[in-house]
Formats: structure tokens, sequence, C-alpha cells
């Protein structure tokens, strides 16, 4: 098994490690259009990320209080999104480890819930780490989705 540490991005070489990730797995394999995948919220955005001896290995980031996308209206739920873990480093936990260290960063925040957009493909990850789906499918970049949410 391959070893790797999650951690928060903490300067401009770890977010574009972050960014390099999301590159490569929503851009380039899943074909979701950049100028989608990139936004405004990354300014404001907790971001983690999983490294290895082989370099990056995946991310995600955490967005909460008043300049966050709000899902529920609940200043007390952060919203999980661009989790992403690349091809090689799949089926080894980095995702799991990436989620529970969003979850982490959640609670430090005084957060009471993460909500998250899941593609329906990774629905049931999400539900072996706690979260439940809610409301109908919908699609995002062209991709099947469903809420979901789990209390801390």
């Amino acid at each position: 098994m391959t070893a790797f540490q999650v951690r928060p991005a903490s300067d401009d070489a770890d977010l574009e490690a972050c960014f390099a990730v999301r590159r490569q797995v929503f851009v380039a394999e899943q074909k979701v259009p950049e100028d989608l995948e990139y936004d405004a919220y990354d300014a404001i955005a907790v971001h983690v990320l999983a490294t290895g001896a082989e370099g990056p290995l995946g991310t995600g980031r955490l967005l909460h209080g008043p300049g966050a996308l709000d899902k529920t209206g609940a200043p007390e739920v952060g919203s999980l999104g661009r989790l992403a873990v690349t091809a090689a480093a799949r089926g080894l936990g980095v995702g799991a480890a990436l989620v529970r260290a969003i979850e982490d960063a959640a609670r430090e925040l005084g957060l009471t819930a993460v909500d998250l957009h899941a593609q329906t493909q990774a629905l049931g990850f999400y539900e072996r780490l706690g979260y439940q789906a809610y409301g109908p499918e919908f699609l995002d970049a062209g991709i099947a989705h469903r809420a979901m949410r789990r209390a801390l």
C-alpha cells in the first residue's frame, strides 16, 4: 500500500497541487469544462491535500460561512466539494482520508453537519462514510448527482 498523508493546503504551491489534481480528474478524465471547475469560492475555501512519494494524490475543499455556497440556508452546515483522487491512488483510502480531514476542519469551525453533491456513481462511497442522500437526482456539469448530508 502506498503511504500518504493528508493535510490542509497551506501555501500557493499546495493550492496549485490541489488544482492540478482537480484538472487531471475533473477536466481531463470527466470532461468538466475548466471554466466550471474553478470558481471564486476557491479563494475562501479550506482546501485539503493528500500527498505521497509520487506527489499529489488527492484533494477536496470545504465551504462555510456567509461567502460560501449556501445549499441549506443553515450557517452551521458546511459544504464538501471538489473531492478528487488521482487514478493511480484510487482504492488506497485516500478519498476517505480526505473526507475525514474535511470533517475535522468543519468541526474546528464549529459546524454541525456537512453537505455535499455526490456523483451518483459515488453514492456508495459516501454512504459508507455515514452520509445520507436526500432530494432528487440532478445534473451538474452534465453528470448525475444527489445531495447528501452527514451530521458531525
